[in-house]
């Protein structure tokens, strides 16, 4: 065994020496350091993203409504049920549609999205917001999608609780 290991340092054949092996374990923990954190604002990124894919997609929904025709009194609704949205409407006086609209399906619910407020009054003047309590944006002010500004940052003024 000796004589195996005195012929391997004759041929230059040898481990790591313990000061190399230091100075990887620092560079791989600097390394760590710098991109933990921008792991997780990449998280609160995705999060608000979440928050802004549904209230866009809330928003839209509402606006077509709108602009087919339909009539939507103030009782119009969106909520948050069995994990996905829906629309209700009171039965209105376009020609349109006179029959109420029940639970419509307007898609899933977002992984930490909260519908936070909404009011709808006319064609011109209706907001709906939502938060994230998990986001970056999404958790201090929230997002909103009105008539008048379309997608936004913020809730809706004069809002109406849901």
């Amino acid at each position: 065994m000796l004589a195996r290991l005195r012929k391997a340092k004759e041929n230059g054949e040898g481990g790591f020496t313990l000061i190399e092996l230091l100075v990887v374990m620092i560079i791989i923990g600097i390394l760590a350091a710098i991109a933990i954190p921008a792991f997780l604002n990449q998280r609160a990124k995705s999060q608000d993203s979440a928050a802004k894919a549904d209230v866009s997609t809330l928003g839209k929904e509402i606006a077509t409504y709108w602009v087919d025709g339909i009539v939507v009194p103030a009782s119009t609704a969106v909520a948050q049920t069995t994990g996905r949205y829906t629309l209700t409407v009171a039965a209105g006086t376009s020609p349109v549609v006179q029959d109420a609209i029940t639970a419509q399906d307007l898609g899933k619910i977002s992984a930490g999205v909260v519908l936070d407020s909404q009011s709808y009054t006319s064609a011109t003047v209706w907001c709906i917001s939502v938060t994230n309590p998990n986001g970056d944006k999404a958790k201090k002010k929230g997002f909103k999608y009105s008539a008048a500004g379309g997608l936004e940052e913020g809730t809706c003024d004069g809002n109406v609780p849901v």
